[in-house]
């Protein structure tokens, strides 16, 4: 399962992103905002990674979609975008994402979150997207704004960066799929 956009793929997780992945994620400005992954990041770290995923898109029925992100010009692994923890009776979904410190700021979340959007809303048919963000993640928290997610709130004191061990507030922001096409339209 590919998605492609103009600069990006969207791809399953294979073992020939082991050293990208370390790249990426043992750099503790990019791991200190993220709740499951450690620091530092091991090659150990990589390969669980990647055998979780392959489960994950094993399953019939998903309630994952986690996908790595290619920048097809070079031909490398520079982050992660996914779906987590769907649920199907609600429709319901959070994304998640990170990126490599090199490849920030360059709008390549941006991309491969229009595209992850939807493939959420057209293909897997679910009606609400929810962001959760910590408040100090600025760059995170302006993507959501970015896509006209909507800020609900604060989970206060909800979640742990298992890199830091530190408990964090969360921004909650959403996006309906009713909403999505007129968005989709001032995006372009």
């Amino acid at each position: 399962m590919k998605l492609i956009t103009k600069r990006l793929i969207l791809r399953k997780p294979g073992k020939k992103d082991i050293r990208d992945l370390i790249e990426g994620l043992n750099n503790l400005n990019v791991s200190k905002y993220l709740s499951k992954v450690p620091y530092p990041y091991k090659k150990k770290d990589s390969e669980w990674w990647i055998n979780d995923c392959k489960k994950q898109f094993a399953k019939k029925q998903k309630r994952n979609y986690p996908f790595h992100v290619e920048l097809k010009s070079e031909k490398k692994l520079i982050g992660a975008v996914g779906l987590h923890e769907i649920d199907h009776f609600n429709k319901s979904v959070e994304i998640g994402y990170w990126v490599n410190e090199k490849y920030q700021r360059q709008g390549v979340v941006k991309e491969a979150l229009i595209k992850l959007i939807d493939f959420a809303f057209n293909k897997i048919k679910l009606n609400r997207l929810v962001i959760k963000a910590y408040p100090k993640n600025k760059a995170s928290n302006n993507v959501a704004k970015k896509l006209n997610f909507k800020f609900e709130g604060t989970e206060r004191k909800s979640h742990r960066s298992l890199s830091t061990n530190k408990i964090y507030d969360a921004k909650v922001h959403s996006l309906l799929k009713k909403d999505w096409p007129k968005i989709k339209r001032r995006l372009k």
